[in-house]
């Protein structure tokens, strides 16, 4: 690898940048590719790789290339440390997120209750703001409290977070809209929050909700739906 190739790749990751490395099969040029850079074939490729975070062969204008990814880590931000984050932790982790259970409440937020898990129990909107909420992140809340869910919520409406979902019912949300609508936020913002959160799958009980959660944040991710 070229050393101006290499020195760009290093401050790329440092600065958290998505990124692809095509490398010519032919003769070994490289190029460092953003989603959004290059020609179309290759930004479709470069987003392409990123979006599934995998290295892939492509062809273009003859020659073949192998794009490889180097994504910033999978963040999942949840507010509320209950019975679903309990399940949805662990779950979001072997999918290999890097998984922080946000809650003020310290009788909820305890090692005993989510063990291997990292906890914070500042404030939701004070806890997100030391937080990296990129294009690799997703926050979900789950306390049924404005007070703690809605902070978080602007929180992740401000940012570039991937997938923003939160849990309640349709009237729960319609009244969620009002309040964030309060604060400023237009309608294509508070459209950004997957509500009620998870796919419709029938789920009963905190570990199916959770896989439905995992599931629709997962569909977003690669599929952008």
């Amino acid at each position: 690898m070229e050393r101006a190739i290499r020195e760009q790749l290093l401050a790329d990751r440092a600065a958290g940048r998505p990124v692809v490395v095509a490398t010519a099969l032919d003769d070994g040029e490289q190029r460092l590719l953003h989603h959004d850079e290059g020609t179309a074939a290759f930004a479709e490729g470069a987003a392409a790789t990123l979006r599934f975070d995998r290295a892939e062969t492509r062809e273009i204008d003859g020659r073949r290339w192998l794009f490889n990814p180097y994504n910033p880590p999978l963040r999942l931000y949840i507010i509320g440390a209950v019975h679903i984050a309990q399940s949805l932790a662990p779950l979001a982790a072997h999918t290999e997120f890097n998984v922080t259970v946000i809650d003020p409440r310290r009788t909820f937020a305890t090692a005993e209750r989510f063990p291997g898990v990292a906890l914070d129990t500042a404030w939701p909107d004070e806890a997100l703001a030391t937080y990296t909420l990129d294009g690799r992140s997703a926050v979900v809340t789950l306390t049924h409290d404005p007070k703690l869910d809605d902070p978080a919520l602007a929180a992740a409406l401000n940012s570039e977070a991937f997938y923003i979902g939160a849990l309640g019912s349709r009237r729960t949300h319609a009244g969620r809209r009002e309040r964030l609508a309060e604060q400023g936020f237009g309608e294509d913002q508070i459209d950004r929050i997957h509500a009620p959160v998870g796919f419709s799958i029938g789920a009963r009980g905190p570990a199916e909700i959770a896989i439905s959660i995992l599931a629709e944040a997962i569909s977003v991710l690669r599929t952008g739906q």
